[in-house]
């Protein structure tokens, strides 16, 4: 026990191994969803969803445990939301490139990653954000996770006339949702330690209470084999030999880039780690993150990165690399405890992605609303994250303007020599996700 005090700096950081554990715990909660959404949207390109299970929780394994113990962070690794979609429907499906294929072209796009990182460009790149740019990242993926809660929860649907639109009250699912929603919030106000994750699990009572979530039939099943999937990346390196495939392997590594940039910066400020605008041991989280990717694409899935839900464990009081550590634990144990895995559904993690989006966009506070050359690119983050359903894109709206607005505000001299680069690197990273 002294050696984990000592070794994750429990004491520094104002946490314990229990407080740890539970912050843990909820992280890997809030994250299960992507064991069975991963499989299904990578299915679509042909690969064996089975496979794909397993590969998605070693991977989010590996590289959890990475970020814990390299980096000492409390932040989760698996493989991301949408771009696992661009792998499956843009690439494959789309381009009509093997699932093979596209593999080797994440696991070119990591190699590239690693190589930046080693080179410390990336954590220049961070270092290089404004401040008010930095809790505008923050806040911008609270309300974008905060989305993804009401829409798991069916709060919030689409709708023909105006995209989105209320979600029907006489959907039961909707009220798993509510409940879990209002008792957190109770529970948050009266300041009860570990809130979110109590709501989330009195949530899954309620659904199964009143019949909308099935009991498990089994507790344990075997492990799915790896066999279709392992290696296949390394074995299909050959088959990036075309300027349309290297323009994936870009886009792999852009999006990938930004989006673990953007959720860094923004899970940092949260758990107040950000120290005179800089992240400390950024170097060690990226090569944490940069390596995860890779180790994913050997095992069979898209794109591996640092998870925006990570933030609900941070809430919960995670502030050290313990409760990666826990959250890495968790998704080994999850490869033969799969079926009680059903019982937090969609609707039972969205009151905790609600929650974490309020306490991340108190951030709003530190912008400099009253500077029109601050609050144009700061609202436009905050607004194209959730709208764009992208960080990276949320990203690229705001830092693009943010040169054009220091400039007419004759604040030129102010702009740094990264954030010109910054600048030009969004722009062509617009152009290759349109092209």
């Amino acid at each position: 026990m002294k050696f984990i005090n000592s070794y994750f700096k429990l004491a520094e950081n104002n946490t314990t191994v229990k407080t740890e554990f539970l912050a843990g715990l909820t992280t890997f909660i809030s994250m299960s969803y992507i064991l069975f959404v991963n499989p299904s949207v990578l299915g679509a390109s042909g690969m064996d969803t089975g496979a794909v299970f397993a590969a998605t929780a070693l991977a989010s394994a590996l590289g959890t445990a990475i970020m814990g113990i390299v980096a000492n962070y409390p932040i989760g690794e698996a493989p991301a939301l949408g771009i696992n979609a661009f792998f499956a429907y843009t690439v494959c499906v789309g381009m009509h490139v093997k699932w093979q294929t596209a593999l080797a072209a994440v696991f070119v796009a990591s190699f590239i990653f690693i190589l930046i990182t080693m080179f410390k460009l990336r954590e220049k790149i961070i270092d290089a954000i404004p401040a008010d740019l930095k809790f505008a990242i923050s806040s911008g993926i609270g309300l974008f996770i905060a989305f993804l809660g009401l829409q798991n929860g069916k709060l919030i649907v689409a709708n023909k006339s105006t995209l989105v639109g209320l979600g029907s009250l006489h959907d039961p699912l909707v009220w798993i949702t509510i409940f879990g929603l209002l008792v957190t919030i109770i529970l948050m106000i009266l300041n009860i330690p570990g809130a979110i994750f109590i709501g989330m699990v009195l949530a899954a009572i309620f659904g199964v209470v009143t019949g909308q979530i099935a009991l498990p039939n089994k507790i344990i099943s075997t492990v799915p084999s790896l066999a279709p999937t392992f290696g296949q990346a390394v074995f299909h390196l050959k088959d990036i030999n075309t300027l349309q495939m290297w323009v994936v392997v870009l886009t792999f590594l852009l999006v990938t880039f930004f989006d673990t940039a953007g959720t860094l910066i923004g899970l940092a400020q949260q758990a107040g780690f950000m120290k005179d605008n800089k992240m400390p041991r950024v170097g060690r989280a990226l090569a944490s993150d940069s390596s995860a990717m890779m180790v994913g694409s050997i095992l069979g899935t898209s794109p591996v990165g640092a998870f925006v839900e990570s933030s609900a464990g941070i809430a919960v009081g995670g502030r050290t690399g313990l409760t990666a550590v826990f959250v890495a634990i968790f998704f080994l144990i999850s490869m033969i405890f799969s079926p009680l895995l059903g019982l937090f559904t969609s609707q039972v993690t969205a009151p905790a992605l609600i929650i974490v989006g309020v306490l991340m966009a108190q951030n709003t506070a530190h912008i400099h609303w009253e500077k029109l050359e601050i609050a144009v690119p700061s609202f436009l983050i905050l607004l194209g994250m959730p709208l764009t359903y992208s960080i990276s894109d949320g990203l690229s709206l705001g830092l693009i303007t943010y040169p054009i607005c220091m400039i007419a505000a004759k604040r030129r001299k102010e702009i740094s020599p990264m954030m010109w680069i910054l600048f030009f690197v969004f722009l062509i990273f617009l152009w290759v996700l349109n092209y």
